[in-house]
């Protein structure tokens, strides 16, 4: 009888998913820990292998919400293994020549590490038209991983944008002025959650703008050390995740959720850093930010940020969370209300950084200044705690040793 393949159980409160793709063929032949298709939730995309040898046979079509726990495939292991067909042999004018088929799939992923190629990256290379030989493997000993090619697609499609020195070619008409497509699982929770993040929380948004002088010199000085140590670039989310443990200590107010009608004081500090992914924003969670050094802080975001280019981030490190820190000024933003991430109370929201003057000790000056915005649920947080909390976030970012000093 052949070997059902259910939707696996990916988290506590997700009860369905997307069947996202098929990254082996109906009518495969499948091998033990090949990935055959990936399931995408409301929170992450789960991988799904096979679980044995065998022909593999579709029960649900790409795009199709299943439930946890469906059929959605079957393996034949009692198939036969596809044995290899020699190449037929042509005799012309006393030369023998080899004729043989090749698929797209094999014809595209014939180049460097072709061999290596998982079916999730052939199957990407193929529908993206991308020949692995292009691509540079960010995985062990060199291994194209699916992030790789999703980054050579995001690449093309920036170079797209920017226009080049030639006129890009014209568009070509698919005789329909509109198309449809299904809201995923993920972008449905996003909405779901940011409606209701409005609907049941007082809003308020303040304001202010920080000086980034010394944080910039202080990169510039120790950058080449910093790398040297620790491998990875101190850039400028470490300092301002350092900035909001030290202002949540300063003002625990804001480190607070309710529950019905009573305040839950947290007295953790788990910090969400928001990360866009072409699927939506998620906000992986940075575990007790207070006892992470720097270079902990830039590692642990890195490495989350590579686990969400490639569909990799775990429903545990989603959860739980006391405070949410979003970056818009990487896309350019000069000026945004961020919306809370419940059950959490305030977000702050970082800007662009842009040299403007400013009036320092009665002179005008160029400073590379950045605009900051804590939007918080008035339900819980006063105004002059949510002021207070900004300015100390402030003052920590102008005087960064402040924070070394624990001052």
């Amino acid at each position: 009888m052949p070997i059902e393949i259910k939707v696996p159980t990916v988290g506590e409160s997700i009860t369905s998913g997307l069947l996202g793709v098929w990254n082996k063929p109906d009518g495969a032949y499948v091998k033990v820990g090949e990935p055959i298709f990936e399931i995408e939730t409301d929170k992450v995309t789960a991988e799904v292998v096979a679980e044995s040898n065998g022909v593999l046979k579709h029960l649900a079509k790409a795009g199709d919400t299943v439930q946890i726990g469906q059929v959605v495939a079957s393996i034949d292991d009692k198939a036969p293994a596809p044995t290899e067909t020699a190449p037929k042999k042509e005799e012309a004018n006393g030369t023998a020549k080899t004729s043989r088929v090749e698929t797209p799939a094999v014809a595209a992923g014939r180049g460097k590490n072709a061999d290596d190629l998982s079916p999730a990256v052939r199957y990407q290379t193929e529908e993206k038209g991308i020949n692995p030989a292009a691509i540079t493997g960010t995985g062990k000993d060199g291994r194209i991983l699916k992030g790789d090619v999703l980054a050579i697609e995001s690449a093309k499609a920036a170079a797209g944008k920017s226009g080049g020195d030639s006129a890009p070619a014209p568009a070509k008409p698919t005789g329909e002025r509109t198309t449809r497509k299904k809201l995923t699982p993920l972008r449905q929770k996003i909405a779901a959650r940011l409606l209701s993040a409005q609907q049941e929380t007082a809003h308020l948004t303040t304001f202010n703008e920080v000086d980034l002088s010394n944080i910039m010199a202080l990169r510039t000085k120790f950058q080449d050390r910093f790398v040297k140590k620790n491998e990875v670039k101190l850039g400028f989310m470490s300092f301002f995740v350092k900035a909001v443990v030290h202002a949540l200590k300063t003002v625990p107010a804001i480190n607070t959720r309710l529950d019905g009608e009573e305040i839950v004081q947290n007295n953790f500090y788990d910090i969400g850093c928001a990360i866009s992914t072409e699927k939506g924003l998620l906000v992986p969670v940075l575990r007790d930010a207070d006892q992470l050094s720097f270079a902990g802080i830039e590692k642990a975001i890195g490495a989350y940020a590579k686990k969400a280019r490639d569909g990799k981030i775990q429903l545990s490190e989603l959860e739980g969370g006391v405070f949410t820190i979003t970056n818009g000024g990487v896309f350019g933003s000069l000026l945004s209300t961020p919306i809370i991430n419940p059950p959490q109370c305030a977000i702050l929201g970082m800007h662009t950084i842009q040299e403007r003057p400013v009036a320092i000790s009665g002179r005008v000056e160029i400073r590379p200044m950045m605009y900051l915005a804590l939007t918080y649920d008035h339900r819980l947080v006063d105004g002059r705690e949510a002021v207070t909390f900004l300015a100390t976030i402030k003052e920590v970012v102008e005087n960064p040793a402040a924070v070394l000093l624990e001052v």
